[in-house]
């Protein structure tokens, strides 16, 4: 006998039966295992696994179906088919079989070809199984190596994208951004120019309004209705509210066109001089949404410490981009410094933001960029350059910011920056740049 032989367990409690099938199923090849109970039976299938189970329904103890139904609900025993053998012929009973598990009946008394032609079928089913089972498990293998060599390739790529991203995000950014200050720039000179005329027309129907009312102090009664009717004297004062709180708007459209222009200067080709101060408040006044007070806490302060720096050789955009990402950075950091707070506790202890300009000495200048969030740990502050690191949540940040800020400031530009972190005070990135740096 080899291992590779087919086993057959027969369980039933008559000798004859036993008898009978052990000898024409041992003339087909096949090893047969014997149990004259359920209890036996169960014990032998967990002992040595039969590749098919003839089951007899009634026997003393527990009867065939239990037995089936214990056999089935054992994920040791629960693939190995069972043919149920019964001298029964009620439907029923066939049917309680088979809702058991059960993948055959053969009924009593035997037929020896029926039954060697059942037993072979569901035997060939078994191994086909099997080899079925063995091949998903190769191809599951086959599929677990591919997808790690598709992982390494995607990890490849994605540095690869990231270069890309870094070559090209500042001159895509650069062009978006000045197409919209351009689009935001023409019609907000329209409105702006219109409202003008639109504040001196209004002005000229009230002084008209008031000549009228004065003139005639007992209108008709018509003339009285409509003008109660629509508050005329509300009106009065409202509509050049209305026109003056517009041209507030537009203004502060103009300003922040004039500020993306700014930030979006398109000037990577070479060097050239740039005041750092409008830089970081170009970009201060696009982050100005976001500085705002909300539901949640009052506005970030803002506390510049401009020293006396001269201008700088540099690349523009991809500066104003670095200031961007680190500027964005220190709000997340304080946004996330405020979870589980209070306004009435943000209040207290107001979130801030510090920018400090100044000379390291006559060819360098720092541009300090500190929150008093909740800061980093050591383990995090020596990953927060890496490419695709980030603490966020999913679809919150790309883990791109500070690398690609560090790239401009020490590839593109010959600088350095600098962390400083402590847990439960906040964060500081230091840029420290060149004055003139060797082209």
């Amino acid at each position: 006998m080899t291992g590779n032989m087919i086993k057959i367990l027969l369980v039933d409690d008559n000798p004859t039966n036993l008898k009978v099938l052990s000898g024409a199923m041992s003339d087909s090849g096949w090893m047969i295992l014997v149990a004259t109970d359920g209890e036996r039976a169960i014990k032998q299938a967990e002992y040595a696994t039969p590749d098919l189970i003839l089951l007899d329904v009634m026997m003393p103890g527990i009867d065939g179906f239990e037995t089936c139904y214990r056999l089935k609900d054992n994920p040791m025993t629960e693939e190995i088919p069972v043919i149920f053998m019964t001298a029964l012929n009620d439907t029923v009973d066939k049917v309680k079989g088979l809702n058991l598990g059960a993948v055959d009946y053969i009924t009593k008394p035997f037929q020896q070809e029926e039954v060697l032609a059942r037993v072979g079928v569901h035997i060939r089913l078994r191994s086909l199984s099997k080899k079925l089972i063995q091949q998903n498990e190769v191809l599951e293998n086959k599929v677990q190596e591919r997808t790690a060599e598709l992982m390494d390739a995607l990890n490849n790529l994605q540095k690869s994208q990231v270069q890309l991203v870094k070559n090209e995000k500042m001159s895509a950014l650069g062009q978006l951004v000045a197409g919209v200050a351009h689009e935001i720039n023409n019609p907000v000179g329209f409105i702006a120019g219109n409202l003008s005329q639109a504040e001196q027309d209004i002005k000229s129907l009230i002084k008209i309004i008031d000549c009228y009312q004065k003139e005639y102090p007992n209108p008709a009664s018509h003339i009285l209705e409509l003008s109660e009717e629509i508050d005329l004297e509300y009106l009065k004062q409202d509509v050049p509210d209305m026109i003056a709180s517009m041209k507030q708007g537009t203004d502060r459209l103009r300003n922040i066109s004039m500020s993306l222009r700014t930030f979006s200067r398109l000037d990577d080709r070479a060097r050239v001089q740039f005041n750092v101060h409008e830089g970081i408040d170009s970009t201060l006044s696009i982050l100005k949404h976001r500085l705002k007070a909300n539901e949640n806490r009052p506005e970030i302060k803002l506390l510049r410490q401009y020293g006396e720096v001269p201008a700088i050789k540099c690349f523009p955009g991809q500066l104003n981009q670095a200031f961007m990402n680190i500027l964005s950075n220190a709000i997340d950091a304080l946004e996330e410094s405020n979870n589980g707070r209070s306004y009435q506790n943000v209040k207290e202890k107001p979130n801030q933001i510090t920018i400090r300009t100044y000379l390291l000495d006559a060819d360098w200048l720092a541009i300090s960029i500190g929150d008093n969030g909740c800061g980093m740990s050591e383990e995090i502050r020596a990953k927060v350059f890496d490419h695709l690191f980030t603490t966020k949540a999913v679809g919150k940040g790309t883990g791109l910011g500070l690398s690609i800020s560090r790239e401009i400031i020490e590839d593109k530009h010959q600088g350095r920056l600098i962390c400083h972190s402590v847990v439960g005070q906040g964060t500081e990135f230091t840029i420290e740049l060149p004055i003139s740096p060797g082209d």
